[in-house]
């Protein structure tokens, strides 16, 4: 989603378009790397030193309604923030806490076969799959 799109939405849906939020948008977004709350604060408040994290959290909570992010919570870290929103597997790195996304059209026909065979109508998902990556491996 480019900006003009990102602002056109936020208007549509009635939310205040400012530089703070853009920017906060902007950062999740655009990460691959599923930021924390606290990753983006640090990020986005080097551009807005008045930055606080209630907007942060406004603004990720916002995302979430407008369905542009995936909140990854967890028992005892605190929770990542997903932009990719398409049907996927989150390999999650038990040592370090790196994510990354695995997608392909094998996870997705599975998928659409599951929900044929619940003949339920999914709100949501997530599927995660606990590794050591290779840089701990090392």
């Amino acid at each position: 989603m480019n900006k003009e799109q990102l602002v056109s939405m936020l208007r549509k849906t009635g939310h205040k378009v400012t530089p703070q939020r853009l920017a906060i948008c902007k950062e999740v977004l655009s990460s691959q790397e599923h930021p924390t709350a606290e990753m983006i604060f640090e990020r986005v408040a080097k551009q807005y030193p008045g930055l606080s994290m209630t907007t942060v959290y406004h603004t990720l909570n916002l995302l979430k309604k407008l369905e542009l992010v995936h909140e990854l919570g967890f028992n005892s870290k605190p929770s990542r923030f997903d932009p990719n929103t398409s049907t996927h597997i989150n390999i999650i790195c038990q040592k370090c806490g790196k994510i990354s996304d695995y997608q392909s059209e094998a996870i997705q026909d599975y998928w659409n076969r599951i929900v044929l065979e619940m003949k339920l109508e999914p709100v949501g998902q997530r599927l995660d799959i606990y590794v050591v990556c290779e840089d701990c491996r090392n």
